[in-house]
């Protein structure tokens, strides 16, 4: 598949930019959607239909919902849409999970369909149905520009992993967006952040998450197994929020502003916290499409406990079909539910060092159940990592991994906290209000360029050395 690489990307994005700037201004978004059909139909020739389906059906769904009046026909309306869009979703990628699990349940032997997962079907479903809400609810105004829509629906830069853009944020830009040179080159450097996110963290610490679980789990240590887990937190989450920043990155550069979907979750000091922080967009989303609509906390003590167990078990249901995503929510649900009424409240007096540990042992631990879809493997490691093995606490192994990886290690703990941040906004403090200001603002401005090219050789060397580039939330 060629969505597993950044390689085909180096291609696409430098003959789009080329394209977008030198047509006049009313032609871009012809420009804009034409390569967006082509950049997904090159992954996915068939399904490309799909998504000209869903962006069809969801296109007349928005206009029928405007000309409705009265509140019966309207809901019908609503509920139909809604229907369709989750059951494309729930056919193409629940479906074989369905089956599987009821063979394993009435010891039956129904053949699987062994349907391929449209790349990026669970965002832009979000999209569809997040529009077609939206104009049922009244407050987006229903487009009538079939062009513009499906321009929303297929936009390249977000298409296939995230962040989920409701159509409220982008809806003034595809009608009429402002492109200047600063806003390009902050989208630029925005963009090689992603990139070097993606190439030079996540993908080092997917090797060395790889090195440690490719090993005999008899011989992996306590120390190895924690290494590993923390690894892999590192892994996804540079590998994710890399993706977000590279998107984020080319909308700005074509005119688009798209919202943030990462806020330096890693430094989170609550679970409650870690998920205002986290995948943004789609935490949002099950806030305002799903936990607002079931009552939110504002109800009955059991009712509220409810509908958090009710989103947490979907929101670990969208990221895959399989029990360890659904797993995986439920262990939010069920922390976030005890940090509300249980420890919270004694959780904010202790010590800021005490919660951010409490928060990074919950976070890794939780993505060690979100990496393993086998969970008889899941309950190896855990038991590795929790003394219940026999393993040892230590060994050479550890050192030498340790050794190997240690450096981009450091780099990845330091780069998940808001250091570039913080440094960035000092520098632009002393060139606003101190008397050398501009040679400052010049200096800063050399080192960065000499800094991000370089990262950037080292860049393309891990690219032309390595193959397999994949972004983990491309299966989602």
């Amino acid at each position: 598949m060629v969505f597993s690489s950044l390689e085909f990307l180096f291609i696409f994005l430098p003959l789009f930019l080329l394209c977008y700037f030198i047509v006049p201004k009313k032609v871009k978004i012809i420009v804009l959607c034409f390569f967006s059909l082509v950049f997904y139909a090159w992954g996915e020739p068939v399904y490309i239909l799909l998504m000209i389906f869903s962006s069809v059906f969801n296109f007349v769904c928005g206009l029928i919902l405007e000309k409705q009046k009265n509140a019966t026909p309207k809901k019908i309306t609503l509920i139909i849409a809604i229907i369709v869009n989750l059951g494309l979703l729930g056919f193409f990628k629940y479906t074989d999970f369905a089956i599987g699990t009821f063979n394993s349940i009435t010891h039956s032997n129904f053949e699987l369909l062994n349907i391929a997962l449209p790349i990026g079907i669970s965002f832009f479903t979000f999209q569809t149905m997040s529009y077609t809400i939206d104009v049922y609810r009244g407050s987006v105004a229903c487009e009538h520009n079939f062009l513009i829509f499906i321009t929303y629906v297929s936009m390249f830069p977000q298409l296939i992993a995230g962040p989920i853009v409701r159509y409220e944020t982008v809806a003034k830009e595809l009608h009429n967006r402002t492109i200047t040179y600063e806003k390009f080159c902050q989208g630029l450097f925005r963009f090689m952040q992603g990139l070097f996110k993606k190439v030079l963290i996540a993908n080092n610490m997917g090797l060395l998450f790889s090195t440690v679980t490719g090993q005999d789990y008899s011989t992996i240590s306590v120390a190895s197994a924690w290494l590993a887990a923390c690894s892999f937190t590192f892994q996804i989450y540079f590998d994710f929020s890399g993706y977000s920043d590279m998107a984020i990155g080319i909308g700005k550069m074509i005119g688009f502003t798209y919202l943030e979907n990462f806020n330096y979750p890693l430094t989170a000091t609550s679970v409650t916290d870690f998920w205002r922080r986290w995948h943004i967009s789609l935490s949002s989303f099950f806030r305002d499409y799903v936990y607002i609509p079931l009552g939110g906390n504002r109800c009955s003590v059991p009712r509220h406990i409810l509908n958090l167990m009710i989103v947490w078990g979907l929101t670990g249901m969208w990221h895959g079909a399989a029990f360890n995503f659904i797993l995986w929510g439920l262990y939010y649900g069920v922390l976030l539910i005890l940090e509300k009424y249980v420890w919270g409240k004694y959780l904010e007096k202790t010590p800021a060092f005490f919660k951010h540990f409490y928060s990074v042992f919950i976070i890794v631990f939780g993505f060690t159940i979100f990496t393993f879809d086998d969970m008889n493997l899941f309950g190896k490691f855990a038991k590795i990592m929790f003394f219940a093995s026999g393993n040892s606490l230590i060994d050479k192994g550890f050192f030498n991994v340790l050794i190997n990886h240690g450096f981009i290690l450091a780099v990845a703990i330091i780069i998940s906290a808001p250091v570039y941040k913080l440094l960035t906004a000092k520098i632009e403090n002393i060139i606003k209000t101190s008397s050398h200001g501009n040679a400052v603002a010049i200096t800063h401005a050399a080192v960065a360029m000499c800094f991000y090219t370089g990262l950037f050789i080292i860049t393309v060397s891990y690219l032309v050395n390595d193959s397999y580039n994949p972004f983990l939330y491309f299966r989602f």
